[in-house]
């Protein structure tokens, strides 16, 4: 409950162009706030006499003071670096603050956010490249290019009243991904634990089934240094599926495809030529099959490793 006199916490960063970490700490805080059902304001200047006024500070100031909630890394020397050597910009020093109070003091959840999306964010805002374009000059778009969409063009430069309506859509949107990230988060831990055991107790693991909807990279945090995995049987909404495990976590490749004679084949071509009477689909990269049901996607996986 929000009570009518409740003094609004003044928020302060700076005018200007905005950049993903300033908005992303300003989600970051937001969040906090309305999960106490706290009101705040955000003022967007560089006016040194608001500053000082401001309740929290954030990528303006000069000062890196998390005890006064300041929140800069412009200052002479910065602000720090973490042990990877990506230096700290608002969006890393504000997680360091309130992500722990974020993460229900799950050091895993916090851990998961930082490596996952303040990390990128603080690395490209302090200059450092973490992916390389393609030889044909394409380069991700991401979460900088929807940033770099709600800038003011040439059309509208100077025009303060746009910049900052596009500056608190933005907040708005990320302060609603990142709440997702963590419950996104929560659950992939969750799973994690699950893989484990299945892992454990399972006696050929060369195909292992999880009886639940379950993610990559989840599979691949557990399963990386686990080579003997093939292939895991899973939920696939209200079907089954068979998927192939990767190479190496950063790579595409299949430890073993599928058949190559089942790449693109669907219904009843793909249950002729597989055997398997409801099999459904199978991927053209032969990483993934689906069947209707549990046996049907088990029988697809023990087909593939005998081929």
């Amino acid at each position: 409950m929000i009570f009518p006199f409740t003094k609004k916490t003044l928020i302060v960063t700076h005018s200007g162009s905005f950049h993903a970490d300033d908005i992303f700490a300003c989600a970051t805080i937001t969040l906090y706030l309305k999960r106490l059902g706290k009101p705040y304001r955000i003022v967007r200047t560089r006016d040194e006499v608001l500053i000082k006024k401001a309740d929290i500070v954030i990528d303006v100031g000069g000062i890196h003071d998390p005890g006064t909630n300041r929140f800069d890394h412009h200052q002479p020397g910065g602000a720090g670096e973490r042990d990877g050597g990506i230096p700290y910009a608002a969006f890393g020093l504000v997680w360091e603050a309130y992500g722990p109070l974020l993460s229900k003091g799950s050091e895993d959840v916090f851990n998961d956010i930082d490596r996952r999306i303040v990390q990128p964010i603080d690395a490209i805002d302090n200059g450092i490249s973490i992916s390389e374009p393609t030889d044909c000059g394409v380069c991700d778009y991401g979460i900088h290019g929807i940033v770099g969409a709600y800038q003011n063009t040439w059309k509208e430069a100077g025009d303060d009243d746009t910049q900052v309506s596009s500056f608190i859509t933005l907040v708005d949107f990320f302060r609603d991904l990142l709440d997702r990230e963590l419950q996104r988060s929560e659950h992939r831990l969750e799973m994690i634990d699950v893989i484990k055991e299945v892992y454990d107790n399972t006696e050929d693991k060369r195909i292992l089934e999880i009886p639940y909807h379950v993610s990559v990279g989840a599979l691949v945090q557990v399963l990386d240094r686990h080579k003997e995995v093939m292939f895991i049987v899973c939920r696939s909404n209200t079907n089954w599926k068979a998927l192939a495990m990767r190479k190496e976590a950063c790579s595409f490749e299949n430890r073993k495809s599928l058949p190559a004679a089942w790449a693109g084949k669907r219904g009843k071509e793909f249950a002729e030529i597989s055997g398997v009477f409801d099999a459904v689909f199978c991927h053209n990269a032969r990483f993934m099959a689906v069947a209707e049901s549990r046996e049907g996607a088990r029988r697809l996986a023990e087909i593939a490793l005998k081929g």
